[in-house]
């Protein structure tokens, strides 16, 4: 019972922390593709998602189908 509560709270913790995030990164990439990549932190992480993205290099269909899949799954809150 105790562990469960702790679980559910981990779990509130975790959706907030991620409900603040993910605008953050939404407007830094923005801002990224709109003032560059040496722009004060806004080109930090533009350059980190470009970096993830060349990684995958090919595969570029499947990783837009599976972000597509992961925003649907975030989109059901």
């Amino acid at each position: 019972m105790n562990l469960n509560n702790a679980l559910t709270k981990l779990t509130a913790f975790f959706n907030k922390l991620l409900k603040l995030l993910l605008p953050l990164v939404a407007v830094s990439l923005l801002l990224g593709i709109i003032l560059g990549p040496n722009t004060p932190f806004v080109g930090d992480v533009y350059k980190n998602v470009t970096d993830v993205l060349n990684m995958l290099g090919e595969d570029g269909l499947l990783v837009l189908v599976s972000l597509l899949i992961i925003l649907i799954f975030l989109r059901k809150d």
